[in-house]
């Protein structure tokens, strides 16, 4: 594949925000969306010939590393919506995939920056995205613009955590992985409702580091910053480091 039409390098995603998939003011939760753009991700790379179906095949996967989403509104109940994504660079061992939300007047609301990489499914390992994919992968490389900051690097430094819960049934998914989305719904969860009805995310970034399982115990470490800016960071059983997040509240 040496050539590759700019308009099959950006997925157009329509979709509905559902009664089910809003939160108490009746716009899309944040975990939706995680989910939505997860999916994005999917129907890309799955439509382009290196989704998760071919890398099975090969025992191979994908999986997110990093993810910013920065946002100055969310679609409101039984609104239509639109994701769009691109891959915007690929590296030995990653790649960045970018996605920009609109709303139903069309309107750009929002957009997220995200990081993934190639693993090994036996080894756990990351695999060479050059010796796999070549320039294949590279052809859908898409000049678009994503004017918000890449993932930071995030430091937490409470001694105590603020909350403990053990990984359950509904955490779990195909892989017996704790969720990906999980992780955002939990660190969204440190915060009480009160807090909410004043405050609404601006930005939320998350930096998964290791892989946590069924009846693990979750420590979560929270510092405030200024300007309502909350980093916290995640333990499995006192030890491992599983998950680092930002959360910029408005």
């Amino acid at each position: 594949m040496s050539s590759v039409e700019k308009e099959d390098k950006v997925g157009v995603y329509k979709y509905i925000a559902e009664p089910f998939h809003v939160d108490f003011r009746g716009k899309l939760s944040l975990g939706i969306l995680g989910n939505h753009l997860l999916n994005c991700a999917g129907f890309h790379s799955n439509d382009r010939g290196f989704g998760m179906v071919d890398l099975n095949e090969g025992n191979f996967t994908w999986v997110l590393s990093r993810l910013a989403i920065e946002f100055k509104d969310m679609p409101k109940q039984y609104e239509s919506f639109t994701i769009t994504s691109w891959v915007e660079n690929v590296y030995r061992l990653f790649t960045d995939r970018n996605y920009a939300l609109y709303n139903h007047k069309d309107e750009c609301i929002g957009y997220a920056r995200s990081v993934w990489a190639m693993i090994n499914m036996d080894t756990r390992r990351p695999a060479n995205l050059f010796e796999l994919y070549g320039a294949e992968l590279e052809s859908f490389i898409a000049d678009e613009a994503c004017p918000i900051e890449k993932p930071s690097r995030i430091k937490v430094t409470a001694k105590e955590p603020k909350v403990r819960l053990k990984v359950k049934y509904t955490d779990i998914d195909i892989n017996r992985h704790l969720n990906s989305i999980r992780y955002i719904e939990h660190i969204l969860d440190l915060f009480p409702l009160e807090f909410y009805k004043e405050h609404g995310v601006k930005r939320f970034e998350i930096a998964y580091v290791a892989e946590c399982y069924f009846g693990d115990e979750l420590s979560f470490y929270v510092d405030e910053l200024e300007n309502n800016e909350y980093q916290i960071e995640i333990l499995r059983n006192d030890d491992n480091v599983v998950c680092r997040s930002k959360v910029v509240f408005n």
